[in-house]
């Protein structure tokens, strides 16, 4: 793998209440395939991976640009390298997502868990998953059915940790409650969309993760460009991600506050990218963030954004900028009285 000068390791933690240690920093895949050029990607898998960050995030419908699988495929020729890269990651896949129109192709029967964690293990090009993340709740299937697959999984070896994407709080203790009836370990981890511009998340998802011994890993950090300085980006005509997707649909609304933030940023002498992510991975219960890096720039702005400690006045000023739900914490105390 690469060498060079890089910044120090990323400190590592607890994955939630399990004894699996991961990266605060988590390699999201989401714009490879499409965004990143291949040989690109698997330099910037390199890269992370030399600067300590240990877990590689992707789902098996990434790299949807030139076909569902693709990502999954890409990593699987980056392990395929060996060097000890398969040792060294925590390797995280998602299921549930539509790969086709053909009927049960999609969701979370038993029977698509288990088609679908066989065809990542096969584009992966590895025997064992090590989280296994519904990418969204399936209102369909119960959880009877769902434990039912991911049990055979973990017991056939195929997979290691069984987490949730995009849940709402009462989906995660549902999940746990028929896991424990069950006598299994239910969930390790949720990942939500989570940042200073969409505070939804404080309100009842971490509390219920917290709860429940949960890894909370934060997507979209900076709100897909939103965060990361996109009006000066704008202006100079540099933007890429920040000038479409999510964060041009919330800008027109959050306008004034982007402003602020941007001049705020630049008043204590920070980038707003290592602002905004600085800022999540602050946030009580959050164990990390996803980020997508397209260059070898952005990683390293993503590691000196884990070595940023916002002081109590800093992260008044962000609450100001960007108020958290209601009266801000746990609800119902959020909206309450």
């Amino acid at each position: 793998m690469s060498g060079g000068d890089a910044p120090d390791p990323a400190p590592y933690v607890r994955l939630g209440r399990l004894a699996t240690q991961v990266s605060r920093l988590w390699l999201g895949t989401v714009n490879f395939s499409g965004r990143v050029e291949d040989d690109d990607a698997l330099r910037l898998m390199d890269e992370a991976l030399d600067r300590g960050i240990n877990c590689v995030d992707t789902a098996d419908i990434y790299g949807w640009r030139v076909h569902k699988g693709h990502t999954e495929e890409l990593i699987g020729r980056w392990l395929a390298q060996g060097g000890g890269r398969r040792d060294n990651v925590v390797l995280a896949t998602k299921v549930g997502g539509e790969m086709s129109e053909r009927v049960n192709d999609g969701g979370l029967s038993a029977r698509h868990i288990i088609t679908a964690c066989e065809q990542s293990l096969r584009r992966l090009g590895v025997e064992c998953i090590d989280l296994y993340q519904m990418h969204r709740i399936d209102r369909a299937a119960p959880w009877d059915e769902v434990w039912q697959a991911m049990e055979h999984l973990v017991a056939s070896g195929k997979i290691c940790y069984v987490g949730s994407s995009n849940f709402a709080g009462w989906h995660i203790s549902e999940a746990q409650a028929s896991a424990h009836r069950r006598n299994a370990l239910g969930l390790a981890s949720e990942q939500c969309l989570y940042n200073l511009a969409v505070r939804h998340a404080e309100l009842e998802v971490l509390p219920a993760a917290r709860h429940h011994g949960l890894a909370t890993l934060a997507w979209s950090p900076l709100h897909g460009g939103l965060l990361s300085g996109v009006l000066d980006k704008l202006d100079s005509g540099t933007a890429v991600k920040c000038a479409q997707g999510r964060a041009q649909a919330l800008l027109p609304a959050l306008r004034p506050a982007v402003e602020k933030y941007e001049a705020y940023c630049r008043s204590i002498g920070e980038h707003p990218a290592e602002v905004g992510l600085a800022w999540v991975l602050s946030r009580p219960g959050i164990t990390g963030a996803v980020i997508g890096p397209r260059t070898v720039g952005h990683l390293d702005s993503a590691l000196r954004a884990g070595r940023l400690r916002l002081d109590d006045g800093q992260l008044a000023a962000l609450d100001r900028i960007f108020p958290p739900v209601g009266r801000g914490g746990p609800g119902p105390e959020a909206w309450a009285d």
